[in-house]
């Protein structure tokens, strides 16, 4: 029986004010499989459905939006943001929107899909190696460099912008509470630049008086899920096929979440996910969504049969058709799916341990 407070409006939608008009009021969607096999209801928050395609649309509108308000966004000025894709292509499209010029730099591992979709929106795209952090040609110092020898140069910085958290505190965040009609006991979230889960867990708490616990649910390679469960910012060394998500340091905006407790997602389940939930639900779904499912799974076991979880379907899988959906691909791998049900998620899993635990 699907809640009635997720039912889809029959209202007609009204008329918005251009692209950005657009964005965010996505739908949470009644994850019926996921539900059934927990006992729990299991509801991803269709992100996909923005404009663009993505939970990133609404960064990048609020990191445009404080460039406007702040004056260093002056009309006819250029965006540069280093970015996995999603957030550029939010930025290329709403630059086009609003008259703007947009430099993108990325990882040279990305999909070609994104590659090709952001110069088809006119962005000047540079996908460079893949090095560390510290390195000054990692792609986020490229493009801050960059922006700083432009004239009209704006540096969107979404990694440490605060307005990266503040949209998902004033958007995503009550959306959530208000379509669950406040009956959300729990949300679980991949990180990247942090700002999903740092606004909409601290917005939860806050609305809830601290009855929403909020869970990070961590990619293989990344060093957050040592960070909240053992203090330690150290990853497992290992690469990745997600995308977007997982990090080796504390962001701005990943500091402001309010978490309880971490989970891991390696590779394995995150494709098996995917699959999963294209031929249980008809959802066609990228990367980071089948980690943060995997994450509501092990967190619906957790609490037990009876509650209700949230997490966000970020983007859809046309964008990695030549990665997580290519048997090519995932073969040499050894990650081509195989799993008829849930089986994947059966071996033995970690058990979170809570913010508590480790501060």
């Amino acid at each position: 029986h699907r809640p009635a407070c997720i039912m889809a409006s029959k209202q007609p939608p009204s008329i918005t004010e251009g692209f950005s008009g657009t964005i965010g009021n996505t739908p949470l969607i009644h994850l019926k499989s996921l539900s059934e096999a927990t006992g729990c209801t299991i509801l991803g928050k269709a992100e996909f459905m923005n404009p663009g395609g993505s939970v990133k649309d609404r960064t990048a509108l609020g990191l445009i939006l404080a460039g406007e308000r702040s004056g260093l966004l002056r009309p006819g000025g250029t965006i540069v943001e280093g970015t996995a894709g999603n957030t550029g292509i939010g930025l290329a499209t709403l630059a086009l929107a609003r008259g703007y010029k947009c430099i993108i730099y990325m990882p040279d591992n990305q999909s070609q899909e994104k590659v090709d979709l952001l110069r088809t929106l006119g962005a000047e795209v540079y996908c460079v190696p893949v090095v560390p952090f510290a390195n000054p040609k990692q792609y986020y110092h490229q493009a801050k460099a960059r922006a700083a020898e432009i004239e009209g140069g704006y540096f969107t910085d979404q990694f440490e912008s605060s307005a990266n958290y503040q949209v998902h505190y004033d958007t995503t965040g009550p959306e959530i509470w208000t379509q669950t009609e406040g009956k959300v006991d729990a949300v679980v979230f991949a990180a990247g630049t942090g700002g999903s889960i740092g606004g909409i867990s601290t917005y939860l708490k806050d609305k809830s008086d601290g009855k929403v616990q909020a869970y990070l649910v961590d990619c293989q390679g990344s060093a957050l899920y040592n960070y909240v469960t053992k203090g330690e910012l150290k990853g497992d060394g290992r690469s990745s096929v997600t995308s977007g998500i997982g990090i080796a340091r504390i962001t701005a905006n990943f500091a402001k979440a309010k978490i309880d407790g971490a989970f891991q997602a390696d590779d394995y389940e995150c494709v098996e996910m995917v699959h999963y939930l294209l031929r249980h639900e008809g959802l066609m779904l990228g990367s980071s969504s089948g980690v943060n499912a995997v994450g509501a799974v092990k967190l619906a076991r957790k609490l037990g049969p009876g509650h209700t979880i949230v997490t966000i379907l970020c983007d859809l899988g046309q964008r990695y058709m030549t990665q997580i959906y290519n048997q090519s691909f995932l073969e040499p791998l050894s990650l081509w799916p195989s799993a008829k049900a849930l089986e994947f998620l059966e071996k033995k899993e970690e058990q979170p341990a809570t913010a508590a635990e480790t501060k």
